[in-house]
């Protein structure tokens, strides 16, 4: 016998873009279930949605509430109506997300409607509300989000969706809805395109959701967001310190793999989503999601300055650091250590060698902006970009590019970072062994959260005597590792074949 399959709507809906993705009712319910049990039960908890699209928190919040209330409220009909005018509000990002919001918690478009579930609503918004809003420049940047003028879609007129979120374009967040909400939950927007390109180059929006939804001072705060944030970067540097030292963040739970989280969907860096107390005040239960396994452990969020999202990497790293005082993050160059951008090739005639993007040719050394001293020296580069898609299913990976031994006279592009400078090629050689090495390449990932490779993400590499080549049994030695822990270095990166051609 074949029994009838009734699917959950909300699952199968399309993204709208990889930036406003919708929410699967699993992740909601999981998210739902980190908060107090007892707030069920509880007639007078609000709840509040600040980036509602599909409506599936609220949904799955009105379905415990359901549940919860029935002996205070034994009427159906009664405990519907309290639950969705007096508990249960939402902030739409589209007019199209407040319908669906709106259809997927009153069973109806419109809250007043004749199909509305609710008999308690006199307008068919309901608590569902959507304004437009326009972004207010500033020179020619949003004051409120950041969004760029000179991108069309965010400067036209506003009889057209402009992303601009109500919830960030206000000073005062309370004033939407001019009550306090005990607990604030959803999935915000991700990012803006700042003109310049997408990912890592777009404006960051999640972050301002977060802090925005802090001023309210509700009882819990939960998001799902991407976990770039870790390691900071763009318009995220200060949110970052913020998140980890604030010691209200009771829960994170993160999938390094975002299609973990939202299948189909690409997010370098993966997700994470957590759980802030107003009255909590300890460390955090760090819960990692990769595999089809998990680990937890309670630790602090500020044990460094980048986030480790590993937990079975932090014995590691205490080994290193009780080892070593002077890590790589000190010898690497700057961007653009010559002073090149990416888009300088070589000449036909020159003095000296210039590695440029997928080409090595001749450049006239009185060419050379700055650096000069970096010239007539041996180096070893390594590409600035380097990204296996941030999404690959795939373990162990590469981290990064493969060395290139660069002999004097020469220069490179900013497509290359000076990985550090050696007295001859002997010594060359043996930090790119260096740099090949499972255990390097590790040290590395664990602040690596997106394509591009800057000097920060080498703070837990320790720097070698290059009077002698590395390998990784030699730096397991070194270092005293256990069986668990190599198991777990070998489990995350993959082999570098020394004979392949370099990278960038």
């Amino acid at each position: 016998m074949i029994e009838n399959y009734n699917p959950d709507v909300l699952t199968c809906l399309a993204n709208l873009s990889n930036d406003e993705v919708f929410t699967p009712p699993n992740i909601a319910n999981q998210m739902l279930d980190l908060l107090p049990a007892e707030i069920w039960r509880d007639k007078n908890a609000t709840f509040l949605d600040p980036a509602t699209k599909s409506g599936v928190f609220l949904r799955e919040i009105a379905k415990r509430l359901m549940e919860g209330l029935k002996d205070e409220i034994p009427n159906q009909q009664k405990r519907i109506d309290h639950i969705f005018t007096k508990q249960i509000f939402g902030i739409a990002i589209t007019d199209m997300t407040a319908l669906l919001t709106r259809r997927s918690l009153y069973c109806s478009k419109k809250a007043n409607g004749k199909y509305s579930i609710c008999e308690g609503f006199n307008t068919p918004e309901g608590n569902i509300t959507f304004r437009r809003e326009i972004h207010i420049w500033e020179g020619d940047h949003c004051k409120y989000c950041g969004a760029s003028e000179k991108v069309e879609v965010y400067s036209r007129d506003d009889t057209m969706e402009s992303h601009a979120y109500q919830f960030i374009h206000t000073k005062s967040p309370e004033e939407i809805f001019k009550m306090k909400f005990n607990v604030v939950i959803g999935n915000p927007p991700y990012q803006l395109n700042d003109g310049g390109g997408t990912g890592t180059s777009a404006v960051p929006l999640y972050h301002l959701f977060v802090e925005q939804a802090i001023k309210l001072n509700p009882s819990y705060l939960c998001m799902v967001i991407p976990s770039r944030w870790f390691a900071g970067g763009k318009g995220l540097d200060d949110f970052r310190d913020s998140m980890l030292h604030d010691r209200r963040i009771s829960h994170l739970i993160d999938y390094p793999i975002a299609s973990d989280v939202f299948p189909g969907v690409k997010i370098n860096g993966g997700v994470c989503y957590f759980l802030w107390e107003k009255d909590y005040n300890g460390d955090c239960e760090i819960t990692t999601f990769m595999n089809n396994s998990s680990d937890t452990v309670k630790r602090k969020l500020d044990e460094f300055e980048t986030f480790v999202r590993f937990n079975k990497a932090i014995s590691i790293l205490h080994k290193v650091q009780t080892m070593d005082s002077i890590f790589m993050s000190e010898r690497v160059s700057i961007r653009k250590p010559f002073g090149l951008s990416s888009d300088v090739k070589p000449s036909k005639k020159g003095n000296i060698n210039l590695y440029a993007l997928k080409s090595i040719g001749k450049y006239e050394k009185s060419s050379i902006p700055s650096g000069e001293e970096l010239i007539n020296v041996w180096k070893v580069l390594i590409s600035k970009g380097y990204g296996e898609g941030g999404e690959s299913r795939e373990y162990p990976r590469m981290i990064i590019g493969r060395p290139i031994i660069a002999p004097p006279p020469s220069a490179c592009t900013e497509t290359y970072l000076i990985v550090d400078k050696c007295e001859n090629e002997y010594e060359a050689t043996n930090l790119a062994s260096y740099v090949r090495t499972k255990f390097f390449r590790f040290l590395v990932g664990l602040s690596k959260n997106t394509q591009n490779i800057s000097r920060k993400v080498f703070a837990f590499v320790p720097i070698q005597d290059l009077s002698e080549d590395w390998t990784d049994n030699k730096l397991y030695k070194k270092y005293k590792l256990t069986k668990e822990e190599i198991e777990f270095i070998e489990s995350m990166i993959r082999p570098m074949d020394n004979g392949e051609k370099a990278d960038g």
